[in-house]
């Protein structure tokens, strides 16, 4: 293990190191009309909005609030997967600028590196095969039956055990929307970051307890790496 007093780093991908571009509301778009809700008006408008503020999520969560039942949860869930899958294999894909660098230092200075996600675990591996990224981090985790999605602590505490981590307070988490905030604060990790280049603004990532907020996920590498 490092000498440094952090020993994990639990990295959110989409709008954290890897660019969202608006990727997620075309998949939503997509999988409302599946659902049945309508193109336009105060339905819509509130249900997008609804995807906007509980991004990070898992997207079969969100669905499920969203809709008066699991049948249409499910069959939205799964046309949101086929439409974000799509944009992907289409070459949409992109890191944020300096993410595999940045996540190259950490594990360089024996920090281990666990990239997490709201989406599902198929999804996860597609995006991680369309940027390369498959051996880029020590440990990538969605959620599943056995471990729930954010706001829950569960994937950072799973990363903590998989990885070995001695404490939760040797942990650090960084995420671009309040969900992530939430969730590292609940698993007791030491710093919990909000990165600007994601969903949630300032205001937003500070209110839901941030205990810093960073411009980009090299930002966030430095402050590490300066303990």
């Amino acid at each position: 293990m490092s000498t440094n007093p952090i020993q994990l780093a639990v990295l959110d991908m989409a709008g954290t190191t890897v660019e969202d571009g608006g990727l997620v509301l075309q998949a939503f778009d997509a999988a409302a009309a599946a659902a049945g809700i309508p193109e336009s008006g105060t339905r819509r408008d509130d249900a997008r909005q609804y995807v906007i503020d509980t991004m990070g999520q898992s997207k079969i969560t969100v669905f499920r609030a969203l809709l008066d039942d699991e049948a249409h949860a499910q069959a939205a869930n799964a046309e949101f997967e086929r439409t974000y899958d799509g944009l992907i294999e289409a070459g949409n894909a992109r890191p944020i600028e300096g993410a595999a660098a940045a996540i190259d230092k950490l594990r360089s200075a024996g920090i281990k590196v666990a990239l997490t996600t709201g989406f599902s675990r198929s999804t996860q591996l597609k995006l991680l095969t369309a940027l390369g990224w498959d051996s880029v981090a020590d440990l990538t985790l969605a959620p599943s039956g056995a471990v729930r999605g954010r706001p829950y602590p569960d994937l950072i505490l799973t990363a903590l055990l998989q990885l070995h981590g001695d404490d939760v307070r040797n942990v650090a988490v960084l995420g671009d929307t309040s969900s992530d905030i939430a969730s590292g604060l609940s698993a007791g990790a030491s710093i919990v970051a909000g990165t600007l280049t994601g969903a949630h603004d300032k205001q937003q990532l500070t209110q839901a307890g941030a205990t810093h907020v960073v411009a980009s996920v090299t930002e966030f590498a430095e402050l590490l790496l300066s303990h």
